[in-house]
């Protein structure tokens, strides 16, 4: 068991007060780790050691930084498996999708350390030909990291490496679902020698720590990844500051499209990975499934079919493909929106519910739960996030009301379309509303070296590391004069 401590300033602390224990959400009689619950005054000393190191932290040579984060690797890497078995018991993942979690993580490690001997600016051309112009990218301060359980190891470092290699210091807040994890990182980082302050890591509510956080006048950047409702709280927050710059990616509504001319063998598998990978709580599952009438009764056999036969328990087990949901609360959420859809007159083809028996009593199993139901913009389980194994099946006459369909949400964070036309996929590419779109895929799988991140109420399309940068640094103009007289652009005078 874990015996959790805030890390500040390169050392941890030992706090005294309020606790709370993390369990295994596979077997809640296994306490995984006792954490602090953060304070005011915790989170003030974490920010304080920030600021402080951030001067240092800022001069020093990007390439050097990125050393540390090149070191870094070399240190996860080998402690991957450890911590794939850790992110796998503390949030219920199967074991190989804990895996590919670490190794995404990794990969975007690499990719920040891969940039910092890329340029860092322009050489832009000047109407007078003796100035030089020059646009330069320079770190904003200390930044606060707010994560979710879900993908308590990659989401942390999509949005701190790129953060510490552009000189920027970081106070990381996780989710209270994912703290041992966390606590590992800060081992990590820790033995890595990176300098006091610049990564800080607290534990805690988002009620209690997170928020203040967020208020702090000393963090000028603040980067969330969670709930719609938070995600705007934290937006409205950001905005009585007028330094304070907030990236939030919060969630979705997505859909798989299956046209009449689709492949039926990607369509079905790929809607079992998209609505069921680690049990439905992703922000790109799928929880819609759009699908033509004209293959709508064999999509709905074989998808129905296949996802009867899915192995579902221990996420250590690696035939396992779902374990189980993060705790009572998502079990009882996931369960209410099962019973609203019934209410809401849906025709059930899988029936899900609470799994029992000795294999699951002590944890929070749900078997999926599958229905079809047209389309209404007045449906509280077509147009809300549910977060887990809950999928509608929504039959549409053509592309064209796919569409309709699809954009009928206030979300719009991912999308794929299973067709074999290249015409279709490109009207729904140009017309549909979402971040990232995929053609004959699941609705998962983001790489680390594209954008990630949403439109309407999923975001602003920022939340990423191949987009951060322009979150997490100020673009800042240089211009020289070389002549011995001034020149004014735009043709102004300036005699006197």
């Amino acid at each position: 068991m874990i015996k959790g401590k805030n890390y500040i300033n390169g050392r941890f602390i030992e706090t005294k007060g309020e606790t709370f224990e993390k369990k295994n959400p596979a077997n809640t009689d296994e306490v995984l780790g006792v954490f602090p619950q953060s304070e005011e005054k915790d989170i003030n000393e974490a920010v304080k050691a920030a600021s402080k190191a951030f001067p240092d932290w800022r001069s020093l040579s990007r390439i050097r930084r990125g050393e540390y984060i090149d070191n870094l690797v070399q240190v996860l890497k080998r402690e991957k498996e450890g911590l794939s078995a850790l992110v796998s018991k503390e949030v219920g993942k199967a074991i190989s999708e804990a895996r590919a979690e670490v190794t995404e993580g990794i990969h975007m490690l690499q990719y920040v350390f891969g940039t910092v001997r890329m340029p860092m600016g322009d050489v832009v051309a000047s109407e007078i030909a003796e100035k030089d112009s020059f646009m330069r990218r320079k770190p904003k301060g200390v930044v606060a990291v707010i994560t979710p359980w879900n993908f308590p190891f990659a989401i942390p470092w999509w949005l701190m490496a790129p953060s510490v290699a552009e000189g920027n210091t970081v106070v990381f807040k996780p989710s209270k679902e994912t703290s041992c994890i966390a606590h590992r990182l800060a081992e990590c980082i820790q033995e890595v020698g990176f300098p006091p302050g610049v990564i800080n890591i607290v534990y805690g509510s988002g009620e209690r720590c997170g928020m203040f956080l967020v208020r702090h006048p000393e963090t000028v950047v603040v980067l969330f990844t969670g709930s719609a409702e938070v995600g705007q709280e934290i937006r409205k927050v950001c905005a009585e500051y007028p330094e304070k710059m907030c990236a939030c990616e919060m969630g979705g509504k997505n859909a798989l499209i299956v046209l009449d001319d689709a492949d039926m063998n990607l369509a079905v598998n790929g809607a079992v990975i998209s609505a069921f990978k680690t049990s439905g709580q992703r922000c790109t599952a799928a929880s819609r499934i759009i699908v033509h009438e004209k293959v709508k009764k064999e999509f709905e056999k074989r998808f129905v079919e296949l996802s009867k036969r899915m192995r579902i328990g221990d996420p250590m087990d690696p035939n396992v493909f779902m374990g189980p949901v993060i705790n009572e609360s998502q079990l009882k959420k996931v369960l209410s929106y099962n019973d609203l859809a019934k209410k809401e007159g849906a025709e059930v083809l899988l029936e899900g519910g609470r799994l029992t028996g000795p294999e699951y009593g002590k944890g929070y199993f749900l078997s999926p739960f599958i229905y079809r139901k047209k389309h209404d913009h007045r449906s509280r389980v077509l147009t809300e996030e549910v977060f887990g194994p809950h999928v509608a099946v929504i039959p549409v006459k053509s592309l064209e009301e796919a569409i309709e369909v699809h954009n009928a949400t206030e979300y719009g964070l991912v999308l794929s379309v299973i067709t074999e036309d290249y015409r279709k996929a490109r009207e729904i590419r140009d017309r549909c509303d979402y971040g990232l779109g995929y053609v004959n895929l699941p609705t998962i799988g983001a790489e680390v070296h594209l954008p990630f991140g949403g439109v309407k109420k999923s975001g602003t399309g920022l939340p990423s590391a191949s987009t951060l940068i322009d979150v997490v640094t100020h673009r800042t103009a240089w211009t020289i004069n070389y002549a011995r007289e001034i020149k004014m652009a735009q043709g102004m005078k300036v005699e006197l």
